[in-house]
C-alpha cells in the first residue's frame, strides 16, 4: 500500500500517494508536448498556405507582362467572351467591364448603343477586303479619324530659265496647290440568325458575322470604286468625265479610241494596247497596272505581236499577278464588258492616282426586336474614295473616236 503524501500545513483532505502524483504530473507534460508539436503543426501548415497564396497573388499580378506565346496568352478569350456574349444575348456588361481591362480595344458608344467591332474579326473583314479583286489592291489606302481626306496636288511647275552673269534674275512663277476632298460615306451591312442558332455553343458567331460582312462590303465598295457616283458612296474613276488623252485638261481622263465601235481593229489589233501604255506618263508607268473583267481578259489574252508571241504572260509563282506587255493586270469583274463607246480596260498608278480614305473602326449595333425570331446585326463603316491625280490613269474606249 502506497504511503499517503504529507499535507502541507493548512490544508485539509486526503493526500494524493507520492506515485499517483507523479504519473498524473508525467501525463500533464505529455499532453502539453504533444499540444505543442500539434500547434506547432498547424503554424506550419498555415505558413505554407500563406506562401502559396502570396506566390498565387504574385502570378496573377504580372501574367499580362509575359511573353505572348499563343493567342490564349493574349488575354484575348475574355475579350472573345465579352464580345460573343453581345452577339448572343446582348448582354453588356461583360464589355462595360473590359472597357479600361482591354485599354480601349472595345469602346462603348453610350449614345446610341454601339460598340467597336473586336479585333479578331476587324482583321478577319480587313484581310477578306484586301484579297478581293478590287481597286483597293492597287490604290492608295489612307485611315482617317474627320470625315473627309484633303488630297494636296501641285500640277503646275517653277518657272525656269537660263541666266548670264550679268542679267538680271526673273521671278519664277509660284506653284498653285490644289486640294482634292475625299469624303466618307457610310457603308452598311444587316446580316441576320436566328436567335436559336447564336444560342448554339457549337456555333462560330464572330466567323459567320466576319464573313457576311467582308462579302457585302467587299462587293459594295469594289463597285463604288470604279462606277460610284459620288452621292453616298465613293467617287469611281470612270465616273469622272473623259476626253481624248490629246486633249484632256486636269479634271478629265484621257483615253484611247480602238477605231472600231465595240471591238479591236480587224488588222493589229494590239496597236491599241501599246498606244494606251505609251499614253501614260513615264514617271507613271513604272508602277502602272491594267484594270478589266474577265471577258475583256478573255479577248486580250489571245493577241499576239507580229512575231507570233502572246501580249499576256501568266504569273509565274502563286499569287503572283498576270501581265499584258510585262504590266501586272487586276481583274475587277465591276469593271464593263467590251462594247461601243465602252472604257473596258484601264492602265495607270492607281496609287497615284485614287485614294480610299476610311475610318479604323467598324461598328456592331445588335437588334433582336425588328426581325422576331431573328436578331439582326447592323454593321456600318466610313469608307471613301475619288481620284487623285487625273494624269496617273488612262483608259480605253472601244469607239471610233
Amino acid at each position: 500500500m502506497t504511503d499517503p503524501v504529507p499535507m502541507a500545513p493548512g490544508q485539509t483532505g486526503t493526500a494524493l500517494p507520492v506515485a499517483d502524483g507523479l504519473e498524473l504530473k508525467s501525463a500533464m507534460q505529455g499532453f502539453a508536448q504533444d499540444f505543442d508539436a500539434f500547434q506547432a503543426e498547424i503554424t506550419r501548415k498555415l505558413s505554407q498556405t500563406e506562401e502559396r497564396l502570396t506566390m498565387l497573388d504574385r502570378k496573377t499580378a504580372f501574367t499580362p507582362a509575359r511573353p505572348v506565346l499563343s493567342q490564349a496568352d493574349a488575354g484575348s478569350s475574355l475579350h472573345h467572351k465579352a464580345f460573343d456574349a453581345y452577339l448572343r444575348r446582348g448582354d453588356e456588361s461583360p464589355m462595360r467591364g473590359l472597357e479600361i481591362e482591354t485599354k480601349g480595344l472595345n469602346t462603348l458608344e453610350p449614345v446610341d448603343g454601339g460598340y467597336l467591332v473586336d479585333p479578331q474579326t476587324a482583321d478577319a473583314i480587313k484581310s477578306t477586303l484586301s484579297a478581293t479583286a478590287s481597286i483597293r489592291a492597287i490604290a492608295t489606302v489612307v485611315t482617317v479619324e474627320s470625315s473627309s481626306f484633303d488630297v494636296l496636288i501641285d500640277h503646275t511647275d517653277v518657272a525656269s530659265g537660263w541666266a548670264t552673269e550679268d542679267d538680271p534674275v526673273t521671278e519664277s512663277a509660284t506653284p498653285k496647290i490644289d486640294r482634292i476632298p475625299v469624303r466618307l460615306h457610310e457603308l452598311s451591312a444587316m446580316p441576320k440568325a436566328s436567335q436559336r442558332l447564336l444560342d448554339d455553343s457549337a456555333f462560330d458567331v464572330e466567323g459567320w458575322l466576319a464573313g457576311r460582312i467582308a462579302s457585302k462590303f467587299a462587293r459594295a465598295e469594289a463597285a463604288a470604286f470604279i462606277h460610284g457616283d459620288g452621292v453616298d458612296k465613293p467617287r469611281g474613276f470612270l465616273d469622272h468625265d473623259t476626253e481624248a488623252d490629246a486633249e484632256a485638261d486636269w479634271g478629265e481622263i484621257g483615253y484611247i479610241a480602238t477605231g472600231v465601235a465595240g471591238d479591236f481593229a480587224s488588222t493589229n489589233p494590239a496597236d491599241a494596247i501599246v498606244d494606251l501604255v505609251y499614253a501614260l506618263g513615264a514617271s507613271y508607268r513604272a508602277n502602272a497596272v491594267f484594270v478589266m473583267n474577265s471577258k475583256t481578259a478573255g479577248a486580250v489574252r489571245k493577241m499576239k505581236d507580229n512575231d507570233g508571241r502572246f501580249l499576256w504572260s501568266d504569273g509565274l509563282a502563286a499569287g503572283e499577278p498576270a501581265r499584258l506587255m510585262g504590266y501586272p493586270v487586276l481583274v475587277a469583274e465591276d469593271m464593263p464588258d467590251i462594247a461601243t463607246n465602252s472604257y473596258a480596260i484601264a492602265f495607270g498608278d492607281f496609287a497615284a492616282g485614287y485614294t480610299i480614305a476610311e475610318r479604323p473602326d467598324m461598328r456592331v449595333l445588335r437588334d433582336p426586336f425588328s426581325a422576331k425570331p431573328h436578331v439582326l446585326f447592323y454593321a456600318t463603316k466610313r469608307v471613301g474614295g475619288d481620284v487623285s491625280d487625273f494624269k496617273a490613269i488612262k483608259l480605253l474606249k472601244f469607239g471610233v473616236e
